[in-house]
């Protein structure tokens, strides 16, 4: 039986092939697990069992578990009612998560592809330096800061800054974000000012 010879041109068209493969899969891998790590933080996920009562333990859900045990059924009723009201209620969160979920908020919308502001570290001169003409632009339209910085992100052909086109931000934020994602990043952006 004759022995088959590779064809060296084979050889090196199947070598250069994987290499293309290698060097197309490495960097989709390296953005994939980047994209991954970097958006996956902020999430906060809280499981509710069907009876409306959260499967988390906290002191309020612990405390109303142990009142619900001891009380009669009656009691038991409204400690049930109290226990649902408290899992709809949202806890006052700390003075630094505000900031970060402003920051969040910010980000995550795109306002640093345009925008500078130091407290969400961003550089962009498309649109307004926050830092410097927003208080300044405020103040020559007669309005309080935050009351024209929250005009500004939901109607921002409004008033347009000197050097600066009309009709370059997106005019959707309004309906876009909730309410308490404005006074969040309304806050955010003209604190400090």
């Amino acid at each position: 039986m004759a022995r088959r010879r590779s064809d060296p041109g084979m050889a090196l068209g199947e070598i250069l092939l994987w290499i293309l493969f290698f060097a197309l899969l490495v960097p989709a891998g390296v953005t994939g697990w980047a994209i991954g790590h970097y958006t996956g933080q902020k999430t906060r996920t809280v499981t509710v069992s069907a009876s409306g009562t959260p499967a988390t333990t906290s002191a309020a859900t612990t405390a109303a578990a142990t009142t619900q045990q001891a009380t009669t059924a009656a009691s038991t009723q409204q400690t049930t009612a109290s226990t649902q009201k408290t899992t709809t209620a949202s806890a006052a969160p700390s003075p630094a998560g505000n900031a970060a979920q402003a920051k969040a908020v910010f980000t995550s919308s795109g306002c640093g592809a345009c925008h500078t502001l130091k407290a969400a570290g961003s550089t962009a001169t498309v649109g307004p330096d926050l830092d410097t003409k927003l208080a300044a632009d405020a103040k020559k339209a007669h309005m309080p800061l935050a009351a024209f910085t929250l005009q500004s992100i939901v109607n921002p052909n409004a008033y347009i800054a000197s050097g600066y086109p009309k009709g370059v931000m997106p005019q959707t934020f309004g309906k876009q974000l909730s309410k308490a994602q404005l006074a969040a990043l309304v806050s955010f952006v003209a604190g400090g000012k």
